[in-house]
């Protein structure tokens, strides 16, 4: 075996396990030239260590610059510049919102990290027929909610977190528990303001410009950085009726989520949960939901089963509440849930989609925030589930303490087929996350263990034949990306040969590597 490539497998390993701190510096002409650059903003050469950190903790590769843009044009001129140094620069560039990548997409060895939460953001909020907001593509979704709220209206789809970026989850496609009804964010945007590859300012949408419209909506940042989007609205209601129900049959449990998301009068959010021998499941929730029976609460035993919660909400007004709760109970009372599990309660609209970010600051006062989270996120046919759920659950996985495992359907139909998102190729498909935390060097809450139980589940699905696609995809070579894109690998590279060409944005998604790039992970 060659010498550089023992040194390169090495490099894979370490990184993989051990989150290892990578830095590879253009040489000081280069930064020099960055210097120049007549900008509204500033870069920053020294104190870039943050821009080498994501969510996942897994890796850390630091930058040479970090770009903090006072306006659009001061994307579109680095991009240009770094376009011009030709194909021989190894310097490359990629938008970075909050942070929330798992394995070091939004870093850039010896590159330019641009910090998207540094332009400015003037919302405008369109009222009338079909509503709508402009924002910046570095804006947080909590922000634009609160905005559009003080309009009565708010955007139609979510994820289960908003402290996120409008250009980073619509560069991967943007799902949580209302994607069965509106499809996932990247199916509700009208307008798109673009930095391509060139360094070219572009509006694109459905009419106009239209192929790189649909190529960054799910692109990966491969073609281009969203500096606008406009989102559509819906009016705002003001409270929502939540509500948790759980199942020990998984044939129920999913039969049950397939009615729900088919039928025309339902609820307005479905998630699923898996819960692998947990202890105490409804002593927990009581803490925020009431039992519909606590008597019967009281006598229920989950030790040691696998059981599966079922979260829905109903959205109302506070004029509606008789409405809403007729329409509730119509709906429950369809399905074969354990009668004593029937938990609910009623939030405000705000409340219930900011519900993650309470989860946060509780976890951040135990310094477990910022830990690693070797998170797998699957799309899964409808046609498979069954057979995944018997070999992971219970079998693959002993438990769920690692953190919490989503199991729901989506509708296809709900997502556009031109975007760059790959997903199964049948009419319901089910996301199922595995969304843990690796606090420990060592052991079952580790790393190491927790990749290992990551990698079991992938092999599986490819032996059996799961149909499994990754969503928010981790691969590490071409072949594992065109197996990904299949068929639509061709689009995919011809998109990025037309808006990218030189392969500068987004290094970290190690699709499309410039020369002499490590690779990164």
């Amino acid at each position: 075996m060659k010498a550089s490539l023992l040194q390169y497998l090495k490099l894979f390993i370490l990184l993989a396990l051990g989150g290892v701190a990578t830095t590879l510096l253009p040489d000081q002409d280069v930064l020099a030239s960055l210097r120049t650059l007549p900008l509204d903003g500033h870069f920053s050469f020294h104190d870039v260590s943050a821009a080498a950190w994501d969510f996942g903790n897994l890796s850390s590769f630091v930058p040479a610059a970090v770009l903090h843009p006072g306006s659009v044009d001061d994307i579109a001129t680095t991009v240009r510049h770094v376009f011009l140094m030709g194909e021989d620069s190894t310097l490359t560039v990629v938008a970075r919102g909050h942070g929330h990548s798992l394995r070091g997409q939004s870093q850039a060895a010896g590159g330019i990290v641009i910090n998207m939460e540094s332009l400015q953001s003037i919302m405008q909020v369109h009222s009338g027929e079909s509503p709508y907001v402009d924002t910046s593509g570095g804006e947080l979704w909590i922000n634009v909610l609160h905005e559009t709220l003080k309009y009565g209206l708010a955007p139609k789809s979510w994820t289960d977190y908003l402290h996120l970026t409008i250009g980073g989850t619509l560069s991967n496609a943007g799902v949580s528990g209302q994607t069965f009804r509106h499809g996932p964010q990247i199916s509700n945007v009208n307008e798109l303001e673009i930095v391509t590859g060139r360094g070219d300012i572009v509006t694109c949408s459905p009419e106009q410009n239209s192929d790189l419209f649909h190529a960054a909506l799910g692109g990966l940042g491969q073609f281009g950085v969203i500096t606008r989007a406009r989102i559509a609205l819906e009016p705002a209601p003001k409270m929502v009726r939540w509500i948790r129900v759980l199942y020990s049959d998984f044939t129920s449990f999913t039969e049950d989520q397939e009615m729900l998301i088919s039928a025309e009068r339902t609820f307005d959010y479905l998630e699923g949960f898996v819960i692998i021998n947990r202890t105490g499941i409804l002593n927990n929730w009581r803490s925020s939901f009431n039992p519909q029976d606590p008597v019967r609460a009281d006598q229920f035993e989950s030790d040691g089963r696998v059981l599966f919660c079922l979260e829905m909400t109903k959205n109302y007004n506070p004029e509606e509440v008789d409405i809403m709760k007729q329409e509730v109970n119509t709906l429950l009372s369809q399905l074969r849930y354990i009668p004593q599990s029937l938990f609910h309660t009623d939030v405000t609209y705000i409340e219930f989609l900011d519900r993650v970010h309470s989860s946060e600051v509780k976890l951040r006062a135990k310094g477990m925030w910022e830990v690693p989270h070797p998170w797998l996120n699957l799309l899964i046919p409808r046609s498979t589930i069954h057979k995944f759920a018997r070999e992971v659950f219970g079998k693959i996985l002993k438990d769920s303490n690692n953190g919490p495992i989503l199991l729901y359907p989506v509708n296809k139909s709900r997502w556009d087929n031109r975007t760059s998102v790959v997903i199964p190729d049948e009419e319901v498909f089910y996301l199922v996350g595995f969304l843990s935390s690796a606090p420990s060097s060592s052991g079952p809450h580790s790393v190491e263990h927790t990749l290992n139980l990551n990698n079991q589940i992938i092999e599986f699905s490819d032996k059996a034949g799961i149909g499994v696609k990754q969503y928010l995809p981790n691969y590490n070579t071409e072949q594992e990306w065109k197996a990904h894109f299949e068929a639509r690998w061709d689009t995919f590279q011809l998109r990025k040969n037309a808006y990218d060409p030189l392969a500068i944005l987004a290094p970290g998604q190690r699709i499309f590597q410039k020369a002499s790039l490590p690779l990164s992970s």
